[in-house]
């Protein structure tokens, strides 16, 4: 599934899921992947958020915020929402014949819609 993903975009999928992990999430959403592109200070995703007024910092405390705690559970494995699934395959679109960038997957979050996009799109983020 993520066969045309590049080196960085690869480390953003890794990131979210070890955030996925430490949340004691069973899924990797959309907001995990938003916050691994925060956290991974991609300069073109960094680039898009400052032309956009966007505060990285303060969208990631309402991530953090918002994707609050799961239970505690044996570990099973992790899975993919629905919209994560739709997001790559857009971002695979929007790069088209090139390897899949991080910024590729910030404008597959910020199309998909949902509450990682929202976050974006807030007064003062």
């Amino acid at each position: 599934m993520f066969s045309r993903f590049g080196p960085a975009a690869r480390r953003i999928l890794r990131v979210a899921e070890q955030e996925c992990r430490n949340h004691n999430h069973f899924y990797v959403g959309a907001e995990h992947m938003l916050y691994a592109l925060l956290e991974e200070h991609d300069p073109a995703v960094d680039d898009a958020l400052t032309r956009e007024q966007c505060s990285p910092s303060d969208i990631h405390a309402k991530l953090k915020r918002a994707m609050g705690m799961g239970d505690d559970r044996m570990w099973e494995g992790i899975l993919l929402t629905p919209r994560v699934r739709r997001i790559v395959t857009r971002a695979e679109e929007i790069a088209g014949s090139r390897p899949v960038e991080p910024l590729d997957i910030l404008l597959a979050i910020r199309c998909e819609g949902g509450m990682a996009a929202e976050l974006l799109e807030q007064p003062g983020s």
